[in-house]
Order: structure tokens, then sequence, then C-alpha cells
């Protein structure tokens, strides 16, 4: 009965001690996905012309090279909503072609001129310099017509200057206090 005994003793302590001694997988490291949340290569521009939250989210997370096929009807449809005597803007542009500009949100520099928002039918979307007043700028597109001067209580937000001025060097914003 002893030899029994010990012999249930020692296998059970070489029963623990392999137990504790395997060493277990360690789990796998989570996979780590990064979505796009949301862009803003031109202001405004999906608060405006996407009316539903679930298409403002959509815009949210679309590769600008598929954001024209997209969403460019729905812009256009929008666009003659918001401004029904729409024909063409001061850049010349008719529904069609504004907001097909406008669907692909990206904010295009250029590298060879001043970066501009827009400032006449040859210089546009090249860029934002601090001081462009790019809201007013893009009432003026949408509600202006082919001369930028229809519709004059519509084509600005009355803001028209930073509070504070510019610096002129970097970081070239102004402190916020």
């Amino acid at each position: 009965m002893k030899t029994t005994f010990k012999f249930i003793a020692i296998a059970l302590g070489i029963t623990l001690f392999a137990v504790s001694c395997k060493k277990s997988d360690p789990a796998p490291a989570a996979t780590v996905y990064y979505q796009m949340q949301d862009q803003k290569g031109r202001p405004a521009i999906n608060t405006v012309f996407n009316a539903s939250a679930t298409d403002k989210d959509a815009f949210n997370v679309t590769t600008p090279s598929a954001m024209g096929a997209a969403f460019q009807a729905k812009f256009q449809a929008r666009l003659l909503a918001l401004n029904a005597g729409y024909t063409t803007n001061a850049l010349g542009l008719n529904a069609a072609a504004f907001t097909g500009v406008l669907a692909t949100d990206v904010l295009t520099a250029s590298t060879t001129g001043t970066t501009k928002f827009f400032t006449s039918t040859t210089d546009y979307l090249t860029g934002r310099g601090l001081a462009d007043d790019v809201i007013d700028n893009e009432l003026t597109l949408i509600f202006g017509g082919p001369t930028g001067g229809s519709n004059p209580g519509l084509t600005s937000d009355n803001v028209n200057a930073n509070d504070k001025t510019f610096l002129a060097s970097f970081p070239y914003l102004a402190a916020p206090f």
C-alpha cells in the first residue's frame, strides 16, 4: 500500500510539474485596421452637398479616385435644388462640370504659381492661402452666376478676415489668444 501511495504521489507530482512547465503559445497580436474618418480637402463641400448622414459618412471614407463616380450626380441634384436658376458659375462651369470638380474632394496645389482657392477663371483650385476666404468663394461659385455678382445676399458669410494677423514666418498661423 505504501508503494501504491508513493506511486500515486510521484505520478501526481510529475503531472503537476509537467502541466506547470508546459508553455502555451501566446495569443496572436490583434490585427489593427485603419479607417479614414474624414476628409476636408475643400471645406463645407461634404456638409453642403451631401444631405443625409449616411452620404456624409460614405463620402468621408471613399477613396478620392472613386468620389466623382459615386457622388457627382448627387452633388448636381443638390446644387440644382439649392440654386434652381444655376446655369454656369464664374469659372464658366455648368452644373455637371462644377459638381464633377467638387465631388472629388482633394486640395490641389500649384507647384509653379500662386496657391489660391479662387481668384479668376484661370487661377482657381490651385490650393488655399491662409487668408483666402474659402466660404465666400464657394458661395460665389454656387450662387453668384456667370459673373459672380448674382444673388449678392447669398455669396458671403460676412466674415471677411481672420480676427488676428497671420505671422510673416513659420508657423504663419496667429496665436490662438
